[in-house]
């Protein structure tokens, strides 16, 4: 069964891409708490982030290392935090926010509403970096 991010990954749903690799996708979340806030996801069905092989859980924090990096140099913020939920989508994905304050990745606060145009400046800029 696909989920809406594997959907995402083979270009069948639109989204702002980050980067991806042969096992590994990022693209922006379209509900953010902060700009460039980032979701990273396997290009392999899994529900659970712990049902993944050791292997395939530590290269894709690997992978997010990378991507965490890029989102630093463009957005201002002290660290890039890292949140796993799962609840939301069935599918195992990673939450990447820049931070200035602990409270800054509280998923109860309201939301950006970033324009179509600005979701691009900030793929392009986090993306033409990695």
């Amino acid at each position: 069964m696909d989920t809406i991010f594997l959907k995402i990954s083979k270009g069948e749903i639109p989204c702002y891409k980050i980067a991806e690799d042969e096992h590994y996708f990022a693209f922006l979340d379209i509900n953010p708490l902060a700009e460039g806030h980032t979701l990273i996801v396997p290009k392999h069905a899994v529900d659970y982030i712990f049902d993944m092989n050791d292997i395939d859980l530590a290269n894709m924090m690997l992978f997010a290392k990378k991507i965490a990096i890029a989102i630093k140099k463009v957005i201002p913020c002290k660290k890039v935090g890292i949140t796993v939920i799962g609840l939301e989508v069935p599918h195992a994905h990673i939450h990447l926010v820049p931070i200035n304050h602990v409270y800054d990745i509280d998923f109860t606060k309201e939301k950006l509403n970033l324009s179509p145009k600005r979701f691009q400046e900030i793929a392009f800029s986090i993306s033409s970096i990695i």
